[in-house]
């Protein structure tokens, strides 16, 4: 958005909505049906309300199909990604004859291939059904996971790294969509803090799968090769439940009636952002670009992953405090468990006090804060000490989570959506990208410089969130001072009648595939 534009500026919408002569005085009429939201179709022309009762029947029908295979999916990923650092302990870097500055590639690449990929990714998920497009991926990062297990050099680490990196990119941005399309807005925040504190399932079930393989003897096969094709395995088997099982929208998902489908897209109606549109705007994009909030998630989502690539490192810093490597191993699951416990906390007093998003996102960065601190003043002989700083560096991660869910909850407009959401994973794989090759073997084993880097990036993100928070607030303020816009609210769309008739039906302002900028009933979620 430019200097001299603001959020209360209207958007041209002639391309999406039709005024044809005969009509004109009565209502608009939606030029093609493509243009709105794909939930119009079964809400055009009702008038209904929704008993909380059956809404609430709903939402648990589409949790007990839904929610088991992301929480799974998305375990897997963070357990598939981090094998790295897993293999790290037993035995990758020594069989492979990596380098440290090879190491790190092998974390920066990964997180570039991500990088690239990322707005395809996006697109294809948008023109493509959401759950086969994701299952294909799943599919392809399962075979370059187990394939680990056969690279003898850098060179072949590299490239399946880089095909890994390529598929994942499709799973975040996946989830963000689906979650969006079947959640009310304090239901996503619920819903990704489900399906994100999986991370540190990950690590618990990754660190118990490490401890079994260090215990695997075969003549010519190792231990972090076992690890490679186990995961792997467990990928390819989530492939074909996504393949099966993974609705693409509420629209057509294959466990809901259709009276059910038109309910569930009643149900996200106060959200104001519909569920999908497969034709991909122009002017959407262009606005994503405009809009400050895009840019001020997108520098938190870059500084809050720079810590990130502790993930490939804290089994190393682990065992550099003296530790085993059974010890580092086991030790690692408490990592886990303390994202699983600061997560759920964090979403559910989200979820019980209005509007305190940023606030909880800040006050959760104080731990990591002080375990930096910690870090770089205890005294190097004070293992446990330096041990328990660490862990509480992993407290922070709720406030990304908090911005992944309300990213989506304050954008409207599919197109929109989808290029806010890339730009912001595309940030996160920059922070992950870059940071790797701050630990340097000249820094060892205190590692002072990469730790002050994190500590800087962990006082400027709540900050940011702040920021945000001060931005939305002030555009609420200003919308609630302006006259109603009734703009959209008499638009129709052409629908063909079981018996073959064309009627008009009205669509409410809801339906329309308008952005939050545009529709100016829409409020920010703070």
């Amino acid at each position: 958005m430019s200097s001299h534009e603001s959020y209360d500026e209207k958007s041209d919408v002639k391309s999406a909505v039709n005024v044809t002569d005969t009509l004109a005085a009565q209502h608009h009429l939606a030029f093609k049906s493509d243009q709105v939201d794909t939930g119009a179709q079964l809400v055009a022309g009702q008038q209904f309300d929704l008993d909380p009762a059956e809404s609430l029947r709903i939402r648990k029908k589409i949790d007990w199909h839904i929610m088991p295979l992301m929480c799974t999916l998305y375990w897997v990923q963070f357990m598939d990604k981090t094998t790295l650092g897993s293999s790290a302990i037993l035995g990758i870097r020594e069989a492979t004859h990596l380098t440290t500055n090879q190491y790190n590639w092998l974390g920066t690449i990964f997180y570039l291939s991500y990088l690239v990929f990322e707005y395809p990714q996006n697109l294809a998920l948008q023109r493509f059904p959401v759950g086969k497009w994701m299952s294909l991926n799943i599919f392809i990062w399962g075979i370059a996971l187990c394939s680990h297990a056969a690279c003898k050099n850098f060179g072949g680490l590299f490239t399946v790294r880089l095909i890994l990196g390529m598929c994942e990119g499709s799973i975040t941005a996946g989830f963000m969509i689906v979650s969006s399309m079947f959640y009310t807005r304090t239901e996503q925040t619920l819903r990704v803090g489900y399906w994100f504190l999986m991370n540190g399932t990950a690590q618990i079930i990754s660190g118990f799968i490490s401890f079994g393989s260090l215990h695997i003897t075969t003549t010519g096969f190792e231990p972090w090769q076992w690890l490679m094709i186990i995961t792997g395995a467990i990928t390819l088997v989530n492939a074909a439940a996504y393949w099966f099982l993974f609705p693409d929208s509420p629209t057509n998902a294959w466990f809901l009636t259709p009276d059910e489908r038109a309910k569930a897209v009643q149900r996200i109606k106060g959200n104001q952002t519909g569920v999908e549109n497969k034709h991909f705007k122009i002017e959407q994009f262009y606005e994503t670009l405009r809009d400050p909030k895009t840019w001020l998630f997108a520098f938190f989502s870059a500084l809050d992953n720079v810590p990130n690539s502790l993930t490939n490192q804290r089994q190393i810093i682990v065992s550099s405090f003296g530790f085993t490597p059974l010890q580092t191993t086991l030790l690692g699951c408490v990592d886990g468990f303390i994202e699983i416990v600061t997560i759920y906390t964090g979403v559910k007093l989200v979820a019980r006090v209005k509007d305190s998003r940023a606030y909880v996102g800040a006050i959760w960065f104080l731990p990591n804060i002080i375990g930096v601190f910690l870090i770089n003043f205890l005294p190097w002989s004070n293992k446990v000490g330096l041990l328990f700083a660490q862990w509480t560096t992993g407290i922070g991660t709720t406030g990304f989570v908090l911005a992944l869910s309300w990213l989506s909850s304050v954008t409207a407009g599919h197109t929109k959506r989808v290029t806010v959401n890339a730009i912001m994973l595309i940030s996160y794989c920059i922070g992950n990208a870059a940071a790797p090759f701050m630990w340097q073997a000249k820094y060892q084993p205190r590692n002072h410089i990469p730790w002050i880097i994190i500590g800087i990036c962990y006082v400027i993100c709540p900050c940011i969130l702040l920021a945000i928070r001060h931005l939305l607030s002030r555009e609420n303020k200003r919308r609630d001072a302006e006259p109603v816009d009734e703009q959209y609210d008499d638009v129709y769309i052409e629908v063909i009648t079981p018996e073959g008739k064309r009627i008009e039906q009205k669509i409410p302002k809801e339906y329309l595939d308008l952005t939050d900028i545009q529709n100016r009933d829409f409020r920010y979620v703070l």
